[in-house]
């Protein structure tokens, strides 16, 4: 046995007994590629298993239950109006209430938003620009995608100016608000009381329509709206309809809030 160890960089090509040999940074930076391509194409089959993962097929399906559990939510909202008349109709016949107490429940179904109202009344309507819209007015960029669209705060505003310049009821699309009703967007499309809705988008109110229109101009929101409506054409739209009757809310009532997980 030699008494001088053979080490790389001695001018031997051996190695030291009981060692690894050392791997120099390229072929360790090359080993780390090979194992990462292994990785992906075995994640990638696992995931697509045999299915083309490049198609839009799950988004279609997840967008046609959505449409599905809409208008099946729509059906029970008819059904559940049709069953509270039944109901009412009832009680009125033989309900053993005093006129004052009678007066009382009116009152509270009014405030609730239950029961129709009838007055003169303001409709609302926004609409997306036109997808290839450029700005119309100097000094301004071209839009950017989210410019060209209704967004969850502009339908919030519209509603907030509404009810400050006194409406006596509001109705989004074919739905009455109440007091727990909460307008949402997701993407490019309303969700209203389980339900979904695609622009143009339509709000009525009830209530003297001077002042209606009168909040509508002094909120500060919806003159930022009006900038994007003038430069890259935004949809608006504010028409007096006469007397109309709103429906009164015909959805469920229960309460839902988060609760701490223990």
């Amino acid at each position: 046995m030699s008494n001088s160890a053979d080490f790389p960089g001695t001018g031997s090509t051996g190695s030291a007994p009981g060692r690894r040999p050392r791997l120099r940074p390229v072929r360790v930076l090359t080993a780390g590629v090979f194992a990462l391509a292994g990785l992906i194409f075995f994640t990638s089959f696992d995931t697509a298993k045999g299915t083309d993962i490049r198609t839009d097929a799950s988004l279609l399906k997840l967008s046609d239950l959505i449409q599905e559990r809409s208008h099946k939510n729509g059906e029970l909202d008819e059904s559940n109006a049709a069953l509270r008349d039944e109901v009412e109709s009832l009680a009125e016949a033989d309900d053993g209430s005093t006129l004052a107490e009678d007066e009382k429940l009116a009152r509270l179904e009014d405030a609730a938003g239950t029961r129709k109202v009838r007055g003169r009344a303001v409709t609302v309507t926004l609409d997306d620009a036109p997808p290839n819209a450029t700005a119309k007015l100097p000094g301004y960029p071209e839009p950017q995608p989210d410019y060209l669209v209704i967004h969850q705060q502009d339908l919030q505003a519209v509603v907030n100016a509404l009810w400050q310049g006194g409406a006596e009821g509001i109705k989004v699309m074919d739905q009455r608000l109440i007091s727990t009703s909460a307008v949402r967007c997701v993407g490019n499309t309303l969700i209203l009381q389980g339900r979904v809705y695609s622009p143009p988008y339509k709000i009525q109110a009830v209530g003297d329509p001077g002042k209606l229109q009168q909040a509508l101009a002094d909120s500060p929101a919806i003159q930022n709206y009006m900038v994007y409506v003038n430069v890259y054409g935004l949809g608006w739209k504010v028409t007096e309809d006469g007397t109309v009757t709103l429906p009164g809310y015909s959805g469920t009532v229960d309460l839902h809030h988060a609760e701490p997980v223990e």
